[in-house]
């Protein structure tokens, strides 16, 4: 239930439903959804203290079974745990239900994955309106639901000049501590600076960027975003190297401001990079400056502490580079008296009446048309999803209103949250006792149920808070692929107060060495912007073998010394650095794209020598052979 803004209060139900609100939904690839009920807490450990007992001797069990309905109809479902076969309820394969098979292990998330079978189809699904609920109202009135995943062709590193990338780097003091509590563990200005350069290094050619570091203040390499070019970045690359964690504090808003601020490029649709270790006291400032420009940009954010993966960011860089779908435009076919609108309400169709909508847009310099028509007799049911999806886009564009005072706005805010159930600023959730049905009084209880034991109490990890925006208006419903965690070093959600990360003893005189720079940090280094490499003493370095070897194995008169020190460093890349990959998939890929439009017949007799001189078997297909 939900109410206007007052204290929270719930006590234990015994058997309490599952509903899809307590589980972690998210995109797991482009065509299927994943499904998450957590074993444990995101947040702060507050199980310390709480009895544990062998599974046999848990006081409760967990059963589950998934009513799976989508007209792109259901694939298939896997999951982490043993199901029961998949059962159609439907001919056309659009519902389904699957079920556990037996308890699943405490050990372990449960994980459903839903794939879909025809994820690009376009589809219209058309919802009754609450009743009893005020003709008229969002509630009220039937509510239809258009989605669409088009099908975006892959980014081709190096091919894809068009975006804008905005990097945004802490520099407060708290940057100065070490990533973890290894010895000599790096500090985390420095794992920060490492990712900006692999950033850097895998931009493609044509496109604009930036670098904005903050603290107390804030400042920026360019007073606007510039072409990438081999000047730029490498200007910029010698800027990374001398960026200190001297800013102070940890003032987030400034920046942001002056970045929106700054007008957008036409055909460049604008990237922004956070990367932060601290917490601000100004979070929902924050998070409402991001939302009120998503509209115009995309921003990822990564924190940086412990256990974290400098993959992710690259990760996230690769989905970025994908072409942007542009002139988006919406077109009704609707039988005379009856309109599309948010809120309006229209004479009732007959039986056999049908509906219409075309989707347009383009991507890149191709325009896609997709048409559909669906009938208008809505679909009956309780939950109304689409219903409360619609209310949840509403109450996002309502609710910046609330903030500049909007007495209507605000009205209306707190109606539609209490009519639809969505939950916004201006209510919050209540306890209620489902047999009397009547919100529960009296002071919170505290109840400890006992966890399974698994020979030591699990050690619980605090998550910080991601901001997120999407690149267009809140939709009803939005697919995108999810980006696998890699624990390795570099950026997480992990958030450490300095004070406790960092205890050095002041009076020690004797300062440890920095960390050695890592091999493929120095071969990447030495890559030039449109993803070559020159033939010098430095990368011959890198590579591990004497300048004399590197001249002197060219395998013919005709072939350039930046083709051949191209192809040397991509094999070094499969060879030597194979579990790095996400670290140096893009630029690999635009160094593959220079040397395929340079070497012409003689890449396969370069790619053998290259094998032999290294010491490694990196196949032709590599480079496309």
């Amino acid at each position: 239930m939900v109410k206007e803004a007052k204290p929270l209060l719930a006590t234990p139900s015994s058997q309490p439903g599952i509903r899809l609100q307590d589980a972690s939904v998210s995109a797991w690839a482009p065509c299927s959804l994943r499904v998450s009920l957590s074993a444990g807490w995101g947040g702060e450990d507050v199980t310390q203290g709480v009895p544990r007992v062998p599974q046999g001797e848990l006081p409760y069990t967990l059963s589950l079974s998934a009513m799976l309905q989508s007209p792109h109809g259901i694939d298939r479902v896997l999951s982490n745990c043993s199901l029961t076969p998949l059962s159609y309820t439907a001919g056309n394969r659009t519902t389904a239900q699957v079920s556990l098979a037996e308890a699943p292990p405490w050990d372990r998330d449960v994980e459903l994955l839903v794939y879909y079978a025809e994820p690009h189809k376009p589809s219209a699904v058309l919802e009754v309106g609450l009743p009893g609920a005020e003709p008229g109202s969002l509630m009220g009135d039937p509510a239809v639901m258009v989605t669409l995943l088009p099908s975006l062709p892959e980014a081709v590193p190096g091919q894809s000049p068009a975006g804008e990338f905005i990097f945004l780097l802490d520099r407060s003091g708290s940057m100065e501590c070490p990533m973890d509590s290894r010895d000599r563990a790096p500090l985390r200005i420095d794992s920060a600076k490492e990712t900006l350069v692999l950033l850097l290094k895998s931009l493609p050619l044509g496109c604009y960027f930036n670098i904005y570091g903050f603290g107390s203040q804030f400042e920026s390499f360019y007073p606007q975003s510039v072409g990438y070019t081999q000047q730029t970045m490498a200007e910029s690359l010698q800027r990374v190297q001398q960026l200190q964690a001297d800013l102070g504090g940890t003032e987030i808003l400034a920046p942001l401001r002056a970045i929106y601020r700054s007008p957008c490029r036409d055909g460049h649709p604008r990237q922004l990079f956070v990367f932060t270790d601290g917490e601000v006291g100004n979070t929902q400032d924050v998070i409402a400056e991001v939302q009120r420009h998503r509209g115009a940009h995309r921003c990822f954010s990564f924190g940086i502490g412990e256990g974290a993966s400098t993959a992710l960011a690259l990760q996230s860089l690769k989905r970025a580079l994908q072409p942007a779908v542009t002139g988006i435009s919406l077109r009704w076919d609707l039988p005379p008296g009856m309109e599309a609108a948010l809120l309006g309400r229209g004479p009732e169709p007959p039986d056999t009446a049908v509906g219409g909508v075309t989707l347009q847009y383009r991507i890149q310099d191709q325009t896609y048309k997709e048409t559909l028509q669906f009938p208008l007799q809505p679909q009956d049911g309780d939950r109304l999803p689409v219903h409360r999806l619609a209310a949840k886009s509403l109450l996002l564009e309502l609710e910046g209103a609330v903030d500049t005072g909007s007495e209507g706005d605000r009205r209306r805010a707190l109606e539609t949250s209490l009519s639809s159930g969505v939950v916004c600023s201006l209510t919050a959730y209540v306890g209620v006792d489902t047999e009397r049905r009547q919100p529960v009084q009296g002071p919170l209880v505290r109840r400890d149920i006992p966890l399974i034991a698994f020979g030591a109490a699990p050690r619980m990890r605090k998550m910080g808070r991601f901001l997120a925006a999407n690149s267009s208006a809140p939709m009803a419903m939005s697919c995108s692929a999810s980006v696998p965690m890699a624990w390795a070093r570099g950026f997480s959600a992990v958030s450490m107060d300095c004070a406790m990360a960092c205890d050095f003893d002041d009076s020690s005189d004797v300062s440890e060495p920095a960390p050695e720079e890592s091999p493929l940090l120095r071969l990447v280094s030495l890559q030039n912007a449109d993803g070559s490499w020159d033939l010098d003493p430095q990368l011959a370095a890198a590579l591990g073998v004497s300048e004399t070897d590197a001249r002197g194995r060219i395998p013919s008169k005709d072939v350039a010394p930046g083709v051949w020190a191209t192809v040397l460093a991509v094999v070094w890349l499969h060879g030597r650095a194979a579990g790095q990959r996400d670290e140096w998939e893009l630029l690999e890929a635009k160094a593959v794209g220079w040397v395929r439009g340079q070497a012409g017949p003689q890449l396969s007799e370069c790619l053998e020598a290259a094998n032999t001189l290294l010491g490694c078997s990196v196949g032709p297909a590599v480079f496309g052979l």
